[in-house]
């Protein structure tokens, strides 16, 4: 996951678009918008899963939001989901977080987080190299039993 530090002006338009549909949401605040992975090809990718209802959950190390002095994803959090060049695709918002080790990410989990062929193999294969990557700019290393924040959501524009 990657938050983007500044919105695109169509994330502002997503969001006025998503109010004028939604005028009892309370929060007229633009939530915080991101983008998925580390490639262009998989967070295009990912974001287009989001759109049509396949992901419908993602899986940050704890070790990121701690360097990244980032809160945890709480229940009724939104964001914006965009590409990789900051184009709203979706509004996503968290409706469970669970904080579990590597080791123990279930077949269910990663069948919910929809991505390649929703397997637990796969999803091992992917995140293990996934963490690697973004620990290693950091000189850290990945462990089977760090802890990954697994944060469900439903789309809801």
């Amino acid at each position: 996951m990657e938050i983007l530090d500044k919105n695109h002006n169509q994330v502002e338009r997503f969001w006025n678009d998503y109010l004028n549909l939604n005028p009892c949401n309370k929060k007229k605040e633009t939530p915080l918008s991101l983008y998925f992975c580390d490639t262009k090809k998989d967070a295009d990718e990912c974001a287009e899963l989001v759109v049509k209802g396949i992901k419908q959950a993602t899986a940050t190390s704890l070790w990121w939001f701690k360097k990244n002095n980032v809160s945890l994803p709480r229940v009724g959090n939104k964001y914006i989901v965009t590409n990789w060049v900051g184009n709203p695709r979706a509004i996503i918002e968290t409706i469970k977080v669970q904080q579990v080790p590597f080791n123990k990410i279930t077949p269910e989990f990663a069948e919910i987080e929809g991505e390649g062929d929703k397997s637990l193999n796969y999803w091992i294969k992917v995140h293990e190299a996934y963490y690697k990557r973004e620990m290693a700019t950091h000189i850290e290393k990945f462990d089977k039993n760090m802890i990954i924040v697994c944060e469900y959501f439903k789309k809801i524009f």
